[in-house]
């Protein structure tokens, strides 16, 4: 790789790197409040689109690995948000699904992505293409 491609490459990690900080930081102030962090309002949300759901279901969908999601889910079991079941049909898998206390959060979560898109100053159309962008990042087309 050439000197000048390298600098790019680097770059556009650090913009990456920045702009992923950024998010967290904007979401900080509407999640403090509700005692949760930006991981554990990711994993509300997803439970909040239709639960329960499987650990490996949970870290399929949100791109995180068990090691990550299973303390993150166990601090949140022990604030009272979700409960952490074995399935019944199968005692290998556990079954994460939102307390009465996490489906309380649902309105107070749900309006959080306005308000970050007001922060952000851009227009639907220029959100929708940047996450069509980063999408593309994150999950690659595989090569034939």
């Amino acid at each position: 790789m050439t000197r000048d491609r390298q600098r790019i490459a680097t770059e556009f990690s650090f913009a990456l790197n920045a702009a992923a900080n950024r998010m967290v930081r904007l979401h900080k102030p509407f999640l403090e409040p509700l005692g949760l962090t930006f991981s554990q309002y990711l994993v509300a949300l997803e439970l909040m689109n239709g639960s329960p759901l499987t650990v490996g279901e949970l870290c399929a969908r949100l791109d995180m690995e068990t090691g990550t999601l299973t303390p993150l889910l166990k601090r949140l079991e022990a604030a009272g948000v979700v409960t952490r079941t074995r399935d019944a049909s199968d005692e290998r898998r556990v079954l994460i699904d939102l307390t009465p206390h996490g489906r309380a959060l649902e309105g107070a979560l749900r309006g959080i992505p306005d308000r970050i898109r007001t922060a952000c100053q851009l227009t639907p159309e220029a959100i929708e293409e940047l996450r069509r962008t980063l999408d593309g990042l994150a999950r690659p087309v595989a090569a034939p």
